[in-house]
C-alpha cells in the first residue's frame, strides 16, 4: 500500500504560506517599491478599505483551500491505514491456516484419521477467496502484487504436495508416506510462505509509519497555517479599522473646517449685503440729484435752449436713469445667489401666459407670430423661473423689433428620461457664435446701447437661477437670422 500523496507536499505549502506576511518589502528595485507605495496613497479611502477586505477574503480562501487539501490527505491516509490493517490481518490468517493445514496433514498421514483433513480441505476451499481479497487490497502497490503472485504459487505448490501425499497414503498406507509424514509434504513451501507473509507484513507496517508521519506533518502544517491566516486577518482587519477611523477623524476635521468657513462666508455675505445696500443708497441720491437738477435746469432755461443744449440735458437725464436701473439690476443679481429657493411644481403653460400678459404694453403696435407648444410642469421656484422666462421672452421681443413680422417660438424637448429642455427661438438680429461664451456674463453686450437698450445683466441672472436649479443654459444664433436660447432642467421626479 502506498501513501495518499507526496510525502513532502505538506511542509512546502507551509513554507509558502508562512513567507507571505514577512515579505513586506518587494524583492524588486526600490523604484518599483516607491511606485507601489505612491499608487497606494493615491487610492481613496473606499478603495483602501475594499483592498483590505479583498486581502482578508483571499487569505480565508487560501487557508480554507490548503486546509481542505490536508484534510483530504488525512482522510485518504486513514482509509489506506484501514486497508493495511486488513492486509496484515489477512496474511496473518493465511500463515496460520497454511501452518495448521500442514500440521494436521502430517497427523493424518501418521494416524489415518480423516478428521485431520478438515483444515486442509478448508484451506483448499478458502484459498481463491484469500487471493482475490489480497489482490483487491494491494491493487495500488506493484511491489506487493509481486509478493501476492509468489504467495499464490507457493500455496498451490504446498496444497498440491499435500494432495499427492494423501493419494500415496490411500494407495500404499503409512509405509508409502513414512518419510513425508516425518518431514512434512509442503515444509519448504510453507517456509517460503512464511517469509512472504513476513515481508508483506513489514512492508505494510512501514507504509503505515510513513503515513502517520505525513499525517502528523500535514496536521501541524494546517494548525500553523490557520494560526498565520488568523493573525494575517487580524492585522488586515486592524488596518481596515485604522483606515476607517482615520477617515472618520479626517471627515470630522473637514466638516469642522467647512462649518467654520461657512460661518465666515455667511458673515461675509451679510457684510456684502449691507455694503451693497449702503452703496446703492449712496449712489441713488446723487443720481436723483443729477436727474432732478437736469430737469429743473431744462425747465428754467427751456425758452433759450437750442436743440443741441436740449439734447445734452436729455442725455444727462437718460444716463442717470440708466445708471439707476443698472444699480437695481446689480442688486437683484447679488441677491439671487443668497435668496432661498422654493421647491414646488411650476405650471409652465400658465407661467408663459402670465408673462405675455405683463408684456402686452410692449407688444402694442407689433406684428408677432407666436408658436407656443404645450409645456411640461417642472420642479423649482416659480418666482425665479418667472424671472428667467421673462428675460428670455422680453429679449426675443426686443431683438425682433427690427423685423416687420416677428416670429417667436416657445417649446420643449426631451433629450432623456431625466431632463427637460425649454427653449425660446426668434428670427431677430441673432449673434455670431464666436461670442456665445460672453452672452451669460455680467455687463456683456453684443449690440450697442443705441441699438437695443439694456444693462447686460438679464442673461447672467438667467444662468445663475438655472444653475441653482441644477440645470444649465446655452444659446445658438446666426447674425441677422435669429437666435435660440435653451434652458435644461432636471425632470420632475415621479414621487414628487
Amino acid at each position: 500500500m502506498e501513501s495518499a500523496s507526496n510525502h513532502h507536499s505538506g511542509p512546502p505549502l507551509l513554507a509558502a504560506e508562512g513567507s507571505t506576511p514577512s515579505s513586506s518589502v518587494p524583492a524588486g528595485p526600490s523604484s518599483f517599491y516607491r511606485l507601489a507605495v505612491a499608487w497606494f496613497y493615491r487610492l481613496t479611502i473606499e478603495h483602501r478599505v475594499l483592498a483590505g477586505f479583498s486581502l482578508v477574503f483571499m487569505g480565508i480562501l487560501i487557508v480554507s483551500a490548503i486546509s481542505y487539501l490536508n484534510m483530504n490527505i488525512l482522510l485518504a491516509n486513514r482509509g489506506l491505514d484501514g486497508r493495511s490493517q486488513e492486509l496484515i490481518q489477512l496474511v496473518s490468517n493465511i500463515d496460520v491456516a497454511m501452518s495448521e493445514a500442514e500440521d494436521t496433514h502430517r497427523r493424518y498421514l501418521v494416524t489415518g484419521e480423516a478428521s485431520y483433513l478438515e483444515a486442509y480441505k478448508k484451506v483448499v476451499k478458502q484459498k481463491p477467496m484469500f487471493i482475490t481479497y489480497l489482490n483487491d487490497l494491494i491493487r495500488e502497490s506493484p511491489e506487493q502484487q509481486q509478493r501476492v503472485g509468489l504467495l499464490d504459487r507457493m500455496m498451490d505448490r504446498q496444497l498440491n504436495a499435500e494432495s499427492k501425499a494423501i493419494a500415496q497414503f490411500q494407495e500404499g498406507g503409512f509405509r508409502a508416506v513414512k518419510k513425508i509424514a516425518v518431514e512434512g509434504a509442503g515444509k519448504h513451501e510453507l517456509g517460503v510462505i512464511r517469509q512472504i507473509v513476513a515481508e508483506m507484513d513489514w512492508h505494510e507496517r512501514q507504509a503505515i509509519g510513513r503515513r502517520v508521519v505525513e499525517s502528523a506533518a500535514g496536521t501541524k502544517a494546517t494548525i500553523v497555517l490557520l494560526g498565520i491566516g488568523a493573525l494575517l486577518q487580524l492585522v488586515l482587519l486592524a488596518w481596515v479599522y485604522y483606515l476607517i477611523r482615520h477617515d472618520i477623524t479626517e471627515r470630522r476635521r473637514v466638516a469642522g473646517e467647512l462649518q467654520r468657513r461657512g460661518e465666515l462666508l455667511e458673515a461675509a455675505n451679510k457684510e456684502l449685503e449691507a455694503f451693497s445696500y449702503s452703496v446703492s443708497h449712496d449712489l441713488r441720491a446723487p443720481l436723483r440729484h443729477i436727474d432732478g437738477y437736469a430737469a429743473l435746469l431744462r425747465k428754467s432755461v427751456e425758452p433759450s435752449l437750442n436743440d443741441k443744449a436740449a439734447r445734452y440735458l436729455q442725455t444727462i437725464s437718460d444716463s442717470a436713469k440708466q445708471m439707476g436701473q443698472l444699480i437695481d439690476d446689480l442688486l437683484i443679481f447679488s441677491r439671487m445667489g443668497r435668496q432661498e429657493m422654493l421647491h414646488t411644481t411650476v405650471n409652465m403653460d400658465q407661467l408663459v401666459k402670465s408673462i405675455l400678459s405683463d408684456l402686452r404694453l410692449d407688444l402694442q403696435g407689433r406684428e408677432i407670430s407666436w408658436t407656443i407648444a404645450a409645456l411640461p410642469d417642472v420642479q423649482g421656484d416659480p418666482v425665479m423661473l418667472r424671472q428667467v422666462f421673462m428675460n428670455l421672452i422680453a429679449n426675443a421681443v426686443k431683438f425682433t423689433s427690427t423685423r416687420p413680422i416677428a416670429t417667436i417660438e416657445i417649446g420643449a424637448e426631451y433629450p432623456s428620461s431625466t431632463e427637460i429642455v425649454l427653449f425660446v427661438r426668434d428670427n431677430g438680429v441673432g449673434f455670431d457664435m464666436q461670442y456665445a461664451p460672453k452672452l451669460f456674463g455680467v455687463f456683456q453686450r453684443l449690440h450697442r446701447a443705441d441699438e437695443f437698450e439694456g444693462t447686460g445683466i438679464g442673461l447672467a441672472n438667467v444662468r445663475r437661477i438655472i444653475h441653482r436649479h441644477g440645470g444649465r443654459t446655452w444659446a445658438e444664433g446666426v447674425p441677422d437670422k435669429g437666435a435660440t436660447f435653451y434652458v435644461l432642467l432636471p425632470r420632475r421626479r415621479r414621487d414628487s
